[in-house]
């Protein structure tokens, strides 16, 4: 991890930039594949299954027979995490439910709004060096709780056509409806456009690598909404003289260990621990299983030793990152100052692998500076919020001629006559 020391606010936009990567024979690559799938459905989906996932699939839906096997291969202690993981997110997700209330406005004016939820909604989890079947928890449950009538799942499937069983077992738990064996582009090509096996899908939610991501920004051009604009996963962590410097280093590693194009970045106000630190992402570093994907990540991780809280809190601000984690004597004092970020971990025994399994919060967030405009996955982003009013002859005296006189004033007479008709008719 490189590292800087006090820097100016003039060298800051550029230190905490995320690495940038050409696109453009990316787009190319995914537009193409995006275009298979539309046109061939199901025959491309599996053409790219073949040279991709390197499987040749007769069907692509999960049977009945291979969730049943799916049960008995996952062990009684990890089915008991999933279920208790699987509790505290429908626990914290439900309490966001929305409460509708109704407004009188003003005389004979009412409105208010219903929750609705998205009828057919898309799940990917990504099945790569590490097959994500958290993910299906936290993209799953508050579907269910939202009350989507159609849960569609894609993961892709190992060389032998099976889907991780542990993804399996936790895509019963949560709720799932049907579950296919499609990775990468033509995943999201398939619940973006439907096939004569995967349902078209209003909305996809979902991790992924950047051809996953890339094909999910395309097909929202036209298709099909996405949870967010996401990119390669990140954390940066606060940290002072207190901080335990294990405890940095692991929370740095956990992150790093996630992809080679991961970010990990360090900022504190104390020089003391930044060695501290060091010596033991080096240590942990060589002990993880993950080791070179880990190292690879470092390569874009950074230090960034400030002089004060208040330069602490602008970095992160600035940064906006997916994950911070907030290891401070004052993390409380400093929490209140969060402007951008997508979920925040507080003091030194709140790891941010606690929110991306069990404590109930939801993973799917933010990257890439998004967090600056976007949030993360909630129950909201399962529901659509439908407006309602209704007018009485009370209402039409009220805001009638304010009608007219806004409508006039626009041009758009027939907007006006809609209220002036009603205005001269009204017993």
């Amino acid at each position: 991890m490189k590292i800087y020391k006090y820097p100016t606010q003039e060298e800051l936009p550029a230190l905490l930039k995320r690495p940038v990567r050409d696109a453009s024979q990316l787009n190319a690559t995914v537009a193409a594949v995006l275009a298979d799938i539309k046109a061939k459905g199901d025959a491309a989906v599996k053409e790219y299954e073949e040279k991709f996932d390197h499987v040749s699939l007769q069907n692509l839906a999960v049977t009945e027979a291979e969730m049943q096997e799916a049960e008995g291969l996952v062990n009684a202690d990890l089915k008991a995490a999933l279920e208790q993981a699987h509790k505290n997110i429908e626990k914290f997700h439900a309490s966001q439910k929305f409460q509708a209330e109704r407004v009188q406005v003003t005389d004979g004016v009412e409105c208010w709004q219903k929750s609705v939820p998205i009828q057919k909604v898309g799940l990917y989890i990504p099945g790569g060096t590490a097959p994500l079947f958290s993910t299906v928890l936290m993209l799953a449950t508050p579907a269910k709780i939202a009350g989507c009538e159609e849960i569609v799942l894609c993961t892709p499937p190992a060389r032998d056509g099976k889907v991780n069983p542990a993804i399996l077992v936790a895509a019963r738990i949560a709720g799932v409806n049907r579950i296919y064996k499609i990775g990468g582009v033509q995943a999201i090509g398939a619940m973006a456009y439907g096939t004569e096996s995967v349902p078209k899908v209003y909305k996809i939610f979902g991790p992924g690598n950047q051809f996953v991501m890339c094909a999910k920004q395309q097909v929202s051009l036209h298709d099909v909404a996405i949870d967010m604009p996401a990119g390669p996963s990140e954390v940066e962590v606060l940290a002072d003289g207190t901080s335990n410097p294990v405890f940095v280093a692991a929370d740095l590693l956990s992150q790093a260990e996630h992809g080679v194009d991961s970010q990990v970045l360090l900022v504190t106000k104390s020089e003391e621990i930044i060695d501290k630190v060091q010596n033991e992402v080096e240590r942990q570093l060589a002990l993880l299983p993950r080791n070179e994907i880990a190292t690879q990540a470092l390569q874009y991780s950074k230090i960034l030793l400030v002089h004060n809280d208040e330069e602490m809190m602008a970095v992160t601000n600035m940064y906006a990152p997916e994950h911070l984690i907030i290891e401070t004597k004052n993390y409380m004092e400093l929490s209140e100052k969060v402007i951008n970020a997508g979920s925040v971990f507080l003091g030194s025994l709140t790891p941010e692998s606690a929110g991306d399994y069990a404590s109930g919060t939801n993973h799917t967030l933010p990257t890439n500076g998004y967090a600056v405009a976007y949030n993360g996955v909630n129950l909201d982003s399962y529901n659509r919020k439908v407006t309602f009013q209704h007018i009485t002859e009370d209402g039409i005296r009220s805001i009638g001629r304010t009608v007219e006189l806004m409508a006039e004033a626009e041009g758009l007479d027939a907007h006006k006559n809609a209220m002036t008709v009603r205005m001269c008719n009204k017993n």
